[in-house]
């Protein structure tokens, strides 16, 4: 087996298929594939192809990749995300409270959008992009930053739904109830 580790950086894909948590900082070459989270509670998560998750991805400063960040559940940084191409979560999107989210292509989150600073989508600079491109789509806006370039569309979904089970009603994340075939 070839050992990619090199000074603490892992040059070449990471995939995993389960979780991945780290408490210093990941830099990774080309791309991180992971079914499960990626839980960075150092410094940054960086990689120069696409950052990829099932579940959440979260770093205690940064997240930046030249291409996509997508995870199935939230994305949450202490600092600022980055992507060269779109940003994509099934949950909530969450920048430091004085940062800013940037984006190639487009940014979709079926939860809350939130940030301190700016917002910038579309912002490629390879081809012509179309309005869906540069769009911002989520449920809502909030933290006071500013969409400084794309489109803001916000649906007003709810993070959450309400499922009633045995004259009991109970509050889940519409992300469990989908994956549960409940709504």
């Amino acid at each position: 087996m070839k050992d990619y580790k090199k000074e603490g950086n892992i040059e070449g894909s990471l995939i995993i298929k389960g979780n991945l948590i780290l408490t210093g900082d990941l830099t990774v070459e080309e791309e991180i594939d992971v079914t499960g989270c990626i839980d960075c509670n150092g410094y940054f998560i960086k990689a120069g192809g696409f950052i990829e998750a099932g579940y959440s991805i979260k770093a205690g400063y940064f997240i930046k990749a030249g291409g996509f960040i997508e995870a199935g559940g939230s994305i949450k940084a202490g600092g600022s995300i980055e992507a060269g191409d779109s940003i994509k979560a099934g949950g909530s999107i969450e920048a430091g409270y004085c940062y800013g989210i940037q984006a190639g292509l487009s940014i979709i989150c079926k939860g809350t959008l939130s940030f301190g600073l700016k917002a910038f989508a579309g912002i490629c600079t390879w081809k012509e992009i179309t309005d869906e491109e540069k769009t911002i789509t989520c449920s809502k806006l909030e933290g006071g930053g500013v969409v400084e370039y794309g489109i803001l569309k916000e649906t007003g979904e709810s993070d959450t739904v309400e499922i009633t089970v045995e004259g009991k009603t109970k509050c889940i994340s519409r992300q469990s109830a989908e994956e549960l075939n409940l709504i």
